[in-house]
């Protein structure tokens, strides 16, 4: 029961969708109406607003920190296993993705994952970051900047993470946030995705 309460608990931490919340903080339009439609920093800085993209990029990758880091951090106090800390791993991105108090229309989880990765396994959420911001500086497409790092992320969790459960998750998510740029890849892939920080 209290595996359940643990995962059903991230998934709802996941719902917050930092996206909208900081858009309606700042007096902005929903990101879900305009751009590509995604509640998410790309999307948010359409807007013109960077600080309201830098706000939602935070927001999004510490709350899937936060949901594996409070599971681990009161692991042995509530008797979770490691199954259980890979499950709040997956589920604080579907969260994310399908969100409970958005209308379960949600982001496409590259932040949120980024968040998780960090608090699974540092080493390995450093070097996807990495390859992230070097694709996205280098080729100025947010979305082929993630599908790499998403793609390169269970090779890299493999060689660091100490719990096979904790590299499937990894795996699950990457599966996860790949099928959520399937528009994306399209795009890619007929040549007419949208740059970073111009309007679509």
């Amino acid at each position: 029961m209290v595996n359940f309460f643990a995962t059903a608990c991230a998934y709802l931490l996941g719902s917050l969708s930092f996206a909208v919340i900081v858009s309606k903080a700042y007096g902005m339009a929903d990101p879900r109406n305009y751009g590509s439609g995604n509640p998410g920093a790309t999307n948010v800085l359409r807007s013109g607003k960077k600080s309201a993209a830098a706000l939602t990029l935070l927001g999004d990758a510490l709350k899937g920190w936060l949901a594996v880091w409070l599971a681990q951090h009161f692991q042995a106090a509530l008797g979770l296993d490691t199954i259980t800390i890979a499950l709040v791993a997956v589920a604080v991105l579907v969260g994310h993705m399908w969100p409970v108090f958005f209308g379960f229309k949600g982001g496409k989880g590259v932040a949120t994952a980024i968040g998780v990765l960090f608090a699974l396994s540092w080493p390995t959420a450093l070097i996807c970051a990495a390859v992230w911001l070097i694709m996205a500086f280098g080729f100025k497409v947010s979305s082929l900047a993630a599908l790499i790092a998403t793609l390169i992320s269970p090779i890299v969790a493999y060689f660091f993470m100490p719990h096979l459960s904790w590299i499937l998750a990894v795996v699950a998510i990457a599966v996860l946030v790949l099928l959520r740029h399937k528009k994306n890849i399209q795009n890619l892939l007929q040549g007419t995705e949208s740059k970073i920080g111009k309007p679509r």
